[in-house]
């Protein structure tokens, strides 16, 4: 899917949309046929503006359009499907004196595009999500700048009424980055941080934001029911292997590994390994199913990591005594495993470390 595009269908319309491409190049401009000054910076298209823009709105990241906010709901309703796939939408009038943030505020990105075409157009943002408008933590949103996921989100819209409405909520982490309110002023007076995640697990706390790599078990059953729970990508799980292992064994021998050490397999930052020079097929096939990356390392490179395991066998045929552990250490920067190598037969083992945050 493509970034963003501008449409157009006035003639200061047009001249707006130019005047934003100037500064972001990378932007891409529709405009009716019947405007056609046969200059190759716009697309111009020949379909009704209805049909063009549900064409666009599936293969573009944001719209920002430049006519009536109403034309653009009536335009864009028929191709809506819910806030974590549809686009963003941004509206500007024809005076460029309001940017709107339209649809997929957050999750989208509705509210930075706004605020980014506002400062190059020296408009006037309009922002109407509840999160921002009262300048406090966006539920939603809450540390996606380090990649962070959110396991269930079925709780959102409950603990985000929770949050907007200044009723008490607690912070408990464990892992991940400590920076993620990045406002230049204190916590929202309703939010308190927490350090034992029991604390939560009370009346007091009507919401909780839990940010942890730790599966958490039934006794947590009613807490979730009130929490979001956030993944920061906290594990390196460094594996080795033979050439002819297969995607199925490696996605068992990772989830067996997180699940009996309590883990996330959403944390996953990246996998760690040696390299082989040649593709192994079943952890190139792994890494494209769950979109995870990974980082190869010569042996020598493995060789000067001081190992729990040592193995004289893996020296023999890898020219290291480690490749699990090693790469894990020297992929998340740490000198402690999390979990030691786990052995799965016939040819791959697993070790897991904490990524070292700076």
């Amino acid at each position: 899917m493509s970034k963003t595009v501008v449409i157009a269908i006035t003639k200061h319309g047009i001249e707006i949309a130019r005047k934003l491409k100037t500064i972001m190049p990378e932007f891409d401009i529709y405009v009716p046929d019947k405007f056609n000054d046969g200059k190759d910076d716009v697309n111009w298209y020949s379909n009704s503006s209805a049909a063009e823009i549900g064409i666009l709105f599936k293969s573009y990241e944001g719209l920002v359009c430049i006519f009536s906010l109403g034309a653009v709901i009536r335009l864009i309703t028929p191709h809506m499907k819910d806030k974590k796939t549809d686009p963003a939408v941004v509206v500007i009038d024809d005076k460029s004196q309001f940017v709107i943030s339209t649809l997929s505020g957050h999750l989208g990105g509705a509210n930075a595009l706004a605020r980014l075409i506002a400062s190059i157009l020296n408009a006037i943002p309009v922002i109407t999500t509840a999160a921002d408008v009262n300048e406090t933590i966006a539920v939603d949103l809450l540390g996606k700048e380090f990649g962070w996921v959110i396991d269930d989100d079925s709780t959102i819209t409950k603990v985000s009424a929770h949050m907007v409405n200044e009723n008490k909520v607690g912070v408990y982490q464990d892992v991940g980055e400590r920076n993620w309110w990045s406002k230049d002023k204190p916590l929202p007076q309703n939010v308190y941080i927490v350090n034992n995640i029991d604390e939560l697990d009370t009346e007091e706390y009507k919401a909780a934001l839990i940010i942890t790599d730790q599966l958490l078990d039934s006794k947590y059953e009613r807490l979730l029911q009130k929490s979001v729970v956030y993944r920061p990508k906290s594990l390196v799980v460094g594996i080795g292997l033979h050439w002819n292992t297969s995607k199925d064994d490696i996605m068992s021998g990772i989830q067996t590994t997180l699940k009996n050490t309590n883990l996330s397999f959403k944390s996953i930052k990246n996998i760690a390994t040696i390299n082989r020079k040649n593709t192994v097929k079943g952890l190139q096939e792994f890494l494209n199913e769950f979109i995870i990356s990974v980082e190869y390392y010569d042996e020598n490179q493995l060789s000067e990591i001081d190992v729990p395991n040592p193995s004289d066998i893996v020296k023999k045929f890898e020219g290291t005594t480690s490749v699990s552990e090693a790469s894990a250490m020297l992929s998340a920067e740490n000198k402690t495993l999390l979990v030691p190598k786990q052995k799965f037969p016939p040819n791959l083992t697993v070790a897991v470390a904490k990524v070292k945050i700076n």
